[in-house]
């Protein structure tokens, strides 16, 4: 399911790609704790028609969020208020365009048939982009590239890669469900073995209470939840999968050109390395306790 910056620290999570006609993508380094995100400017429109790349003249564009994937989109608790890389890029884009953006919170199941069905005007939650999920919906150009990795408890000695995982019929892997994760999963594991949860951080709260023995997620969330985490869980292992995220829009949606040019630009001028050194990378601060499940 993610553009980005190369790593002030540790490793390289991400990194920006062109399409055919150009396409950002980033890697992703440090990080900022949650309340340090900007306040939403949801129902506000943004930028202005004089310096717009396309004017759309205050649009209102409804956005999917789960509210519940760090660090793409998640509700903090002593705000009550969202943040994350989805709101600060949206809100970007729309300083852009001249647009109103209006994040609505949905459930990741149903969310892709939502937007193919008209209920809203994009789709965000880091995404993964897939010939299947064209069939149905358009894509922006693709944001970012990430891994998949294994989420591991810290110190973990019993495998060190799926494949020995799967070797190992006493082992369950945890993931979310209806997700490329899982995709992933059943391509090494018997679906029996595998504990799919509504949500990531409920998967991630089974590992930490030793109800699941590792989670299969994009590497630029797992670093999301480890945080001051890092103490509990750690990513492990090489990549499982390489995939390009991107924000999906009804199929013949005029809005994907727009959002394109504006991910285009923010690309050149180095703003989407700046949203990615916020939200990406093993110091991103806001874990489990301070999101509201």
């Amino acid at each position: 399911m993610s553009s980005k910056i190369k790593l002030l620290y540790f490793l390289v999570v991400a990194m920006l790609v062109l399409s055919a006609c150009s396409a950002p993508a980033t890697s992703a380094p440090a990080a900022t704790k949650a309340a340090d995100a900007p306040a939403v400017t949801d129902g506000k429109c943004l930028g202005t028609a004089e310096k717009a790349i396309v004017d759309l003249k205050c649009k209102e564009i409804k956005i999917a969020v789960e509210n519940a994937y760090p660090p793409f989109n998640y509700i903090v608790i002593s705000t009550n208020k969202p943040a994350g890389w989805d709101y600060d890029a949206w809100n970007e884009i729309c300083t852009r365009l001249h647009c109103t953006p209006k994040f609505i919170e949905s459930a990741w199941e149903g969310m892709i048939q939502a937007v193919a069905d008209g209920q809203f005007d994009a789709g965000a939650d880091g995404v993964t982009i897939n010939d299947e999920r064209k069939q149905k919906v358009d894509f922006s150009v693709g944001y970012v590239k990430v891994d998949q990795r294994l989420l591991v408890r810290k110190g973990e000695t019993r495998f060190k890669s799926i494949e020995e995982l799967a070797k190992d019929g006493k082992l369950v892997l945890g993931t979310q469900t209806g997700t490329t994760n899982y995709e992933t999963a059943v391509k090494f594991l018997p679906e029996k073995r595998i504990k799919a949860f509504e949500q990531f951080p409920f998967a991630v709260q089974a590992l930490i209470g030793k109800d699941v023995d590792a989670v299969i997620m994009d590497e630029t969330a797992g670093q999301g939840y480890m945080g001051e985490n890092s103490d509990k869980v750690e990513l492990i292992g090489a990549s499982i999968s390489g995939d390009q995220l991107g924000f999906l829009f009804p199929k013949g949606s005029a809005l994907v050109a727009s959002v394109n040019a504006a991910l285009k630009a923010m690309s050149a001028d180095g703003t989407l390395d700046k949203i990615n050194v916020k939200f990406f990378g093993p110091n991103f601060k806001s874990m489990e306790a301070d999101i509201k499940k």
